[in-house]
């Protein structure tokens, strides 16, 4: 685990080399490739695109979790990108995911980088579509993920408590109490004083 959170603090601040390093001892000891996309962009990132296409077929594409195998796509696509292949970058995307009626979690990423290849071939329309259609999903994903959010509301029902008779008010404290009536167990100064009196005699 130190190894795979090292590999992505060092992908996201641009250290594609140490990633690379931690990444491939994270796979050697772990024997998953739930991070191969992101080992194939960071050849890319060191100026590998030729190898970021040798690590990417090397995986046995059917046996990864469905979002890994969309984010590989996307990394071989940039790969061919790289090469000057956007043709073959557009093939790279045409996967079983890319179902441009339904959002699923991956749907933005899988259509920008299909608007951004589409983009390179001179499709500036469809590329737009396909850019609305990022969008699209994207916001509808955000939707359902705040609907999602539970929220816990403590209702507190305020009672206004009425000042019980024979109980002193504070800005009238010479007014004498009657302490004819039932008080509280615990009783007011007066009346403590009285059965303290009583007590004695």
């Amino acid at each position: 685990m130190v190894r795979e959170t090292v590999a992505i603090t060092a992908y996201a601040v641009g250290d594609f080399a140490l990633a690379l390093r931690e990444l491939r001892t994270f796979r050697r000891i772990s024997g998953r490739d739930d991070q191969i996309a992101l080992m194939v962009d960071s050849e890319r990132g060191v100026g590998r695109p030729d190898r970021a296409l040798e690590v990417g077929r090397a995986v046995d594409r059917a046996s990864l979790p469905t979002d890994v195998r969309v984010e590989l796509a996307i990394a071989m696509s940039g790969a061919r990108l790289d090469l000057g292949q956007p043709d073959r970058a557009l093939q790279e995307l045409d996967i079983p995911e890319l179902d441009p009626d339904t959002a699923f979690p991956w749907s933005p990423g899988l259509f920008a980088a299909r608007a951004a290849v589409l983009e390179e071939l001179g499709q500036v329309e469809e590329a737009a579509q396909w850019q609305r259609r990022a969008d699209i999903a994207a916001a509808a994903l955000g939707e359902i993920d705040a609907d999602s959010e539970t929220i816990e509301v403590d209702e507190i029902d305020e009672i206004e408590l009425e000042d019980e008779p024979g109980e002193e008010s504070e800005d009238e404290p010479g007014e004498e109490v009657d302490d004819t009536e039932d008080g509280d167990a615990g009783g007011d100064p007066a009346s403590v004083q009285e059965e303290d009196e009583e007590d004695r005699a």
